[in-house]
This record gives C-alpha cells, sequence and structure tokens, in this order.
C-alpha cells in the first residue's frame, strides 16, 4: 500500500514538469540601433542561457540606426550559446539598414506577411566623406555582410546589393531569393515550422530545433533600459535638455530654491548622454546658442519684440537642425521644436525681465538699504550726535549742526555711522 502509495505521489510530481513544454524566450528591438540596444540584446541572452530556453526570438521592426551598434548586437547574436531566430514583425513592420544585417544574422531568419527589409547601404552620419572613403565602407560593410550569409547559406550576392544598390525587398521577394528562411503569419506558426528543424550555428555545429507547444515569455526590460531607450530618442533627450537648461537658469535667477537647480542638473545630463551617441549639426548647435542671446537681449534692450521673435526661430531652426542623420526615426520633430521654443522663449524672456527689474529697484536691506532714508535727529548732531532711523538708534555726523527733531537724509555708511545732511521742504521723502 505504501509504495502504490509512494509511485503515486511520485507521478504526480513529475506530471506538470512532463507537461511543460520547451521555453522560448523573445526579446524586441525595435526603433533606432543604438549602444542601448547592445546591453538589451546582451541580457536577453544571458537569460535565455540561465533558463535553458529552447530558442532566443529576436522581433525586429527597426529602420536602422548606429553601425557601431550594429556591429555589437551581432557579435553578440553570432555568439549567442542559445539559437537564435531573427523575425520581423509585425505585418508593416521593416528591417531596414543595420536590421538587415541583424536579421540575416540569426541561425533562422524569418518575417511576417508585408514586412520588408534591405536597404542597408552605409551612411555616415554628420559629416561628408570623399568617394575613396565612401568606397572602402560599403565595400566593409559587403563583406561583413557576406561572411555572415555565407556561413548561413543563404544568397550573399543579393544581400550585398542591399548595399552597393540600397535594394529593399519584400517578404516574398527575400524568401524566393534565399535571404531568409520562413514566412510566418505569426509566432504560433513560426514556433510550428521551427520544430525539428536542424539548423547550423556559426560556430559549425548543428542542433535540430525543439518548440512544439513552446511557451514565449518577453524579456522584460530592466528600469535601467528603459529609461537609456527613452532618452535615446533624440525628441526626448532635447526635451530634458531645454528643460534642464531652463531649471539650472531659474535656479541662478533665484539663489536657494535648490530642488529646481538639482533637477536641471539631472536632466542636463540625461539629454547630453543621449545626444553624445548620435550624430551633432553644430549648425544646429550654434542656431539654439544665438536663440539664448537673443532673449538675453529681448530683456535688455527694447526691440518691440523682434529679438524675441528672432530668438524663436532660431531655437526652432537649432533644434531641427541639431541631429544630422538622414533617418527621420532620428531628427528632431517640427512638432517637437515648435513647442519647447514657443514656451521656452516665454518663460526665458519672463524671468530675465524680472532679474532685470530686480537689479535695477533701489536696495532696501543691508547697510546699502540704508542710504536715501529719513530719520529724526534725538541729540543734536554738531557734528556729531544720534538719530533714530528703522526702528534703531545709530550715530551720525553732518557737515553743519542740527538741531533736535529735525529730520535728516542718509547720504553714506561708514560701518555703524551714518553720514546725514538736513531734509528740506524740497526733498520730500517718508518721516519715521
Amino acid at each position: 500500500m505504501r509504495s502504490r502509495l509512494a509511485i503515486f505521489v511520485l507521478f504526480a510530481l513529475l506530471a506538470p514538469a512532463a507537461k511543460a513544454g520547451p521555453e522560448v524566450l523573445a526579446v524586441d528591438l525595435d526603433g533606432i540601433v543604438h549602444p542601448v540596444t547592445v546591453e538589451i540584446l546582451s541580457s536577453a541572452i544571458e537569460q535565455a542561457r540561465q533558463q535553458h530556453a529552447a530558442v532566443l526570438l529576436v522581433r525586429l521592426n527597426t529602420p536602422g540606426g548606429l553601425m557601431e551598434a550594429m556591429r555589437e548586437s551581432i557579435e553578440k547574436l553570432l555568439a549567442s550559446p542559445v539559437p537564435v531566430v531573427t523575425y520581423v514583425t509585425p505585418s508593416g513592420g521593416r528591417a531596414a539598414s543595420a536590421g538587415f544585417f541583424l536579421l540575416e544574422a540569426g541561425d533562422v531568419a524569418a518575417m511576417a506577411p508585408g514586412t520588408n527589409t534591405g536597404a542597408a547601404h552605409p551612411v555616415v552620419l554628420g559629416t561628408q566623406v570623399d568617394g575613396v572613403m565612401k568606397q572602402k565602407m560599403e565595400n566593409d560593410a559587403a563583406a561583413y555582410l557576406r561572411s555572415i550569409t555565407a556561413k548561413r547559406g543563404r544568397n550573399s550576392d543579393l544581400a550585398q546589393k542591399a548595399v552597393f544598390e540600397s535594394r529593399s525587398f519584400t517578404d516574398q521577394e527575400a524568401l524566393q531569393e534565399h535571404l531568409i528562411d520562413l514566412v510566418a503569419a505569426n509566432e504560433a506558426d513560426l514556433l510550428a515550422r521551427l520544430d525539428g528543424r536542424e539548423v547550423t550555428r556559426f560556430n559549425g555545429n548543428r542542433l535540430t530545433l525543439h518548440t512544439a507547444g513552446a511557451t514565449i515569455q518577453t524579456y522584460e526590460r530592466s528600469l535601467r533600459q528603459k529609461i537609456l531607450a527613452a532618452i535615446a530618442d533624440p525628441n526626448i533627450a532635447l526635451v530634458l535638455l531645454v528643460v534642464g537648461a531652463l531649471g539650472i537658469y531659474v535656479e541662478f535667477s533665484s539663489p536657494g530654491l535648490i530642488a529646481p537647480g538639482v533637477a536641471g542638473a539631472i536632466l542636463v545630463l540625461l539629454g547630453l548622454s543621449a545626444l553624445s551617441v548620435l550624430p551633432i549639426n553644430w549648425l544646429g548647435a550654434a542656431l539654439l546658442l544665438l536663440a539664448l542671446t537673443l532673449f538675453v537681449l529681448e530683456a535688455k534692450f527694447t526691440s518691440h519684440g523682434v529679438l524675441g521673435v528672432g530668438g524663436t526661430v532660431a531655437m526652432i531652426l537649432g533644434a531641427m537642425l541639431l541631429i544630422n542623420s538622414p533617418l527621420p526615426e532620428m531628427r528632431i520633430h517640427l512638432t517637437t521644436a515648435v513647442a519647447l521654443a514657443l514656451p521656452f522663449s516665454v518663460i526665458t524672456m519672463l524671468l530675465l525681465s524680472l532679474v532685470l527689474r530686480a537689479r535695477r529697484n533701489k536696495v532696501v536691506t543691508g547697510t546699502d538699504g540704508m542710504i536715501g532714508e529719513v530719520g529724526t535727529v534725538i541729540s543734536r548732531v554738531a557734528p556729531e550726535g544720534k538719530i533714530f532711523i528703522h526702528g534703531e538708534y545709530w550715530d551720525a555726523v553732518a557737515a553743519s549742526p542740527i538741531e533736535e527733531g529735525a529730520h535728516v537724509r542718509v547720504r553714506s555708511v561708514d560701518r555703524l555711522k551714518l553720514t546725514v545732511e538736513p531734509v528740506t521742504t524740497h526733498s520730500g521723502g517718508s518721516h519715521d
């Protein structure tokens, strides 16, 4: 009886494990390929290794990105201990430029219906190159792509035309020309067709994929990766930079607030860290500096708004020209530039005018605040005596005798002694 009970318990414990199918870890690579992409991909590969995932599914939907980040990402994919399936999804998505290289780096390359890939001609962002250097870059990129596709048994000759001729391919064209291995309607269809498929890893090892009934777990980015991926958008980076600069200015114009200065410094550093990996157009940066200069001049001189309008236009143009990239996703949008420039110009000129107005006002604190104030003589000043002013008794000196009860005006302050003069009937002033 006990043996039967033990066998029953053993079967009960093993039943869930027997029913559980293989696991597939999916990671999303969407948007621009940049240094954060490398970190996300590296973490996903490590998680897939620790979980003994059957496959690492890389979902691609990217217009391209930075060449160095692309190469580092491909190095991670080729060295992955877990088989990698690259899949362009969803329908309407693309794997263009650097995305085409990433697609070809997978042990299995697949696309969803209605997607496209290709257009992998290298572009140097932020500068112009001569013909020889351009040819070197093209040949280097083409050779790199050939080395990947040849190992994967794909059409190397056609693949390099995406580099030399910026050729693009639909999902069906890519399948027919042996640039990819599968066109799958969805992920369930993809896993069903992958089951039992034998693949050759980049190191030459052969293995058979087992994906029948597999459960898909999506890689969850860490908080750090989410923040870095978000600010990598040049539009968000510019917002952080402008708002941070405004916070720092508020702190300088009103010392002691502390919070605007701290928050502004953090935002500026985040914005600069994002822009540091992007190609900066120095004309755009110069226009932004010109805009700030014009805002300062508008608050200082009467130009009837001409300088302020000029500063606003310069800021909009500077923002749009700040990032030099052929990819629309890596440029700052007009709506972002306008939405930032208009409020920033108004707030900046308002703050500047308040600061300048405050500086023009008479000092009312400290010893400087005593000059020009009117007090009453308590003891005859001849040439020294005492006066009552601001609720306090002060020693005073005068060039000529002043009788008790007379009103005097402070002309200067020397430590704790005031130099005063009689108040004439024409000078007026307040009485204490």
